[in-house]
C-alpha cells in the first residue's frame, strides 16, 4: 500500500496496510506522530469484503482529511488497491481516481490478475492514461498468488503497456518470496517507483492461501528477520520512495505498531542515525 524520496533525512512513508483499522484522518495523526512523512491509503477495496475508506471529492470528509493531514505535516504518496483482472474497466475508477489527486496523491497501487497478457497491458495502459489526466502515475505490484506473480512479471507488463507514467511497486516479501534478485532489479531500477519494506523469517510458503497468509498477518518489522532489505533499498534508492508495509496483528496498540515499524525502518537504513 507512500512517500517522499529518501534523502539525507530519510523520510519514510507507511501503508494504510499497516492499521487498516484506522480510518484515514486517525492513521494520518498516528503516522505523523509516529515519524513517517507520508502515508498510503485503501480508498479502493484490495479483495472483496476487504476494509478500505471513501473521500469523495467535495467532501465534508476529504476536507477534513486534508485538514489534519496539513496540520499534522504529513502528506499522501500513494491510493490502493486495484486489481487489474479480466473485468477491469478504467473508467469505473475514475472517482476514485479524482479523490485521490484531490487529496494530493501522487501514485496509484495495482496488481494485475489477468492470464490475457495482452489485454492487462491494455487495462494497464487504459488505467495510467486516467490517472495522467489528473497528474498521477500507476505503479503495478507483484504478488505470488495473482497472473503477475514476479518481478520479472511486472517489468514485462510495464514494457508492454507502454505508458509514460507506469512504474514497479516492489514489496519485499513478495519481491523475494517470488524468486527476484537484486540484480534483476538493479538492472530495472529506473522502472522502480515505490519500495516498501516488510521483514519475514523461514521458507517460502508454497501454496496461494500461505502465501496470502503470510502476506496479510506474517509479516514483521524491517531488520526483524531474513530478507536482505539494506541490499534493495540501495538498488532501489535513488529512483523509488521508501515506504513500510507490516499489518497490525492481534490486540497491539496502533500507536506503538507504528512508532515501531518507524524506529526499525530508521535503525535498518540509518543505524548511526
Amino acid at each position: 500500500m507512500t512517500v517522499a524520496t529518501p534523502g539525507p533525512s530519510l523520510e519514510l512513508g507507511v501503508a494504510h496496510f499497516s492499521s487498516i483499522a484506522l480510518p484515514p484522518k486517525e492513521f494520518a495523526v498516528m503516522a505523523a506522530r509516529a515519524g513517517f512523512a507520508s502515508i498510503g491509503l485503501r480508498l479502493h477495496p484490495a479483495f472483496p469484503g476487504a476494509p478500505f475508506y471513501e473521500l469523495p471529492v467535495a467532501s465534508q470528509s476529504a476536507q477534513e482529511f486534508k485538514t489534519i493531514a496539513d496540520g499534522e505535516g504529513i502528506k499522501v504518496f500513494d491510493i490502493e488497491f486495484f486489481v487489474i483482472d479480466e473485468s477491469f474497466v478504467a473508467a469505473s475508477h475514475e472517482a476514485t481516481v479524482a479523490a485521490a489527486a484531490n487529496i494530493g496523491a501522487r501514485r496509484l497501487s495495482v496488481c494485475g490478475d489477468d492470464r490475457d497478457g495482452g489485454r492487462l497491458a491494455a487495462n494497464l495502459s487504459a488505467f495510467c492514461a486516467l490517472a495522467a489526466r489528473y497528474g498521477m502515475s500507476v505503479d503495478i505490484e507483484n504478488m505470488g498468488w495473482r497472473t503477475v506473480k514476479t518481478f520479472r512479471d511486472s517489468v514485462a507488463v510495464v514494457n508492454s503497456c507502454g505508458a509514460k507514467n507506469a512504474g514497479i511497486l516492489v514489496d519485499g516479501i513478495h519481491f523475494f518470496r517470488n524468486g527476484a534478485s537484486i540484480d534483476e532489479l538493479r538492472a530495472n531500477a529506473g522502472k522502480v517507483k515505490h519500495v516498501q519494506l516488510c521483514d519475514v523469517r523461514g521458507p517460502a510458503p508454497k501454496s496461494s492461501d500461505a502465501m496470502i497468509a503470510e502476506a496479510r498477518s506474517g509479516r514483521l518489522a524491517p531488520g526483524e528477520g531474513e530478507l536482505p532489505l539494506m541490499e534493495l533499498w540501495t538498488a532501489a534508492k535513488h529512483s523509488a520512495a521508501i515506504s513500510v508495509e507490516v499489518p497490525l496483528v492481534g490486540s497491539v496498540d496502533p500507536r506503538a505498531h507504528l512508532k515501531h515499524l518507524h524506529d526499525s525502518a530508521v535503525g535498518l537504513l540509518r543505524p548511526d542515525h
